[in-house]
């Protein structure tokens, strides 16, 4: 029995579903888990470290090569799910990764500009925009609207994608957050392409669930086994979430969660609960520094995981704090979806968003506080006190001469 066969293949995967997808998962987490100390060994070996600057949340170099785990292992993945021939788009996204993975450890390397990695990215979207399984050509009726052209359908499903991809790569700033937010988010897709009947799409997410898996136990190691995943591996995985995202966008409506009051036309606000943490953190910020009279592509520390940081919060507990808090976003999603109309779900959409800056402002507040000293009436009571007994202290020596 030939197991890459395509009758073979389909024969496992139609009559061990569950047991496919759980094997592919294990799959990908074994492999990822094999691949780092590799790459880890090469790193240090060629001394290939992520060096320590004023916004670094690690105070030793520390090699930022996870990426490289995550290409090899997401390639295999995917060239073994093209023998299921379930859709040729498979194609499309392994250009597309290849691309973002040589402008990522291009710049994990030698740095690249701003510039290098925008073109990059617009190169590797078209791959992504311009397949025929993944063209937009209607909302649903969100807000009242149908059908699109063409063109419209291109530029959302390409603004989305830049978008996310340097989201993600925003978040990638403590130990874990990236990691987890992205398992969040594929397996929240997981679940949703496994009821909509998107076998392919159920399979390349839970394929990102089993990398991000093994790659947070060497990302929260302490000792030698630590690694980053660099921008090749983030921008690789907000390729793999975009590619996702806009598949949800552009599938065909499912009857059975239509009867069960799941809309087609809240897929926009589906995706901006489930991106909520990438989305809400990076317009934050970007807010925050125009409003300072700052470029919003300027370094700074008011990330979200910054804020948790500077309160005193360890790189695991900002880390699942987030994670915690994006889940509760898409679970009032999913409880209100079936509720309440298209309007006043992007209301309360609007609403959780302004409610999570309002919080973290605050937080922000908190911190800065906290960094400033603070003394309390007993404390210039007692250096009135010292103050007296210098001036008596001089006087005595005046009268004494």
């Amino acid at each position: 029995m030939n197991i890459l066969d395509q009758e073979t293949m389909l024969a496992l995967f139609h009559s061990y579903n569950l047991l496919f997808i759980g094997g592919l998962f294990i799959f990908a987490f074994c492999l990822t888990f094999y691949l780092i100390p590799k790459v880890l060994w090469v790193s240090k070996e060629k001394n290939l470290m992520a060096q320590v600057n004023d916004r670094s949340a690690h105070s030793t170099a520390i090699p930022s090569f996870g990426g490289v785990a995550f290409y090899v292992t997401i390639i295999l993945l995917l060239t073994t799910l093209q023998s299921l021939r379930l859709t040729y788009v498979g194609n499309h996204l392994i250009a597309a990764i290849t691309i973002l993975f040589m402008v990522g450890i291009k710049d994990d390397l030698v740095v690249s500009t701003a510039r290098v990695k925008l073109f990059g990215q617009i190169a590797a979207v078209c791959f992504l925009i311009f397949s025929p399984e993944l063209q937009l050509n209607t909302l649903n009726g969100f807000w009242g609207i149908y059908e699109i052209p063409p063109v419209v359908g291109y530029s959302i499903n390409a603004t989305i994608a830049i978008a996310l991809i340097n989201a993600y790569n925003l978040i990638d700033g403590i130990d874990g957050l990236a990691s987890m937010a992205g398992m969040v988010i594929a397996g929240v897709y997981a679940m949703v392409f496994y009821m909509t009947g998107n076998s392919y799409f159920v399979l390349v997410s839970t394929g990102v669930m089993g990398i991000l898996t093994a790659f947070l136990r060497f990302n929260f190691s302490r000792g030698r086994r630590k690694i980053f995943m660099g921008d090749s591996g983030s921008l690789v995985i907000g390729l793999l979430l975009a590619f996702l995202t806009i598949k949800i966008l552009v599938m065909a409506p499912n009857p059975s969660l239509i009867a069960e009051g799941y809309d087609p036309s809240n897929r926009l606000l589906l995706i901006a609960c489930v991106l909520f943490l990438p989305a809400f953190d990076t317009l934050r910020v970007m807010i925050i520094r125009m409003t300072n009279k700052t470029s919003p592509f300027s370094a700074d520390r008011n990330h979200a995981h910054h804020v948790l940081l500077d309160l005193g919060f360890t790189h695991f507990r900002a880390s699942f704090s987030l994670a915690l808090l994006n889940l509760m976003v898409i679970s009032g999603f999913f409880f209100l979806a079936p509720l309440v109309s298209n309007l006043w779900l992007s209301f309360i959409t609007i609403l959780m968003y302004a409610v999570s800056f309002f919080l973290f402002s605050k937080l922000k507040v908190l911190t800065e506080q906290k960094a400033k000293p603070t003394y309390s009436d007993a404390f210039f009571e007692e250096e009135d006190i010292k103050e007296e007994r210098k001036e008596r202290e001089v006087e005595l020596e005046i009268s004494g001469n």
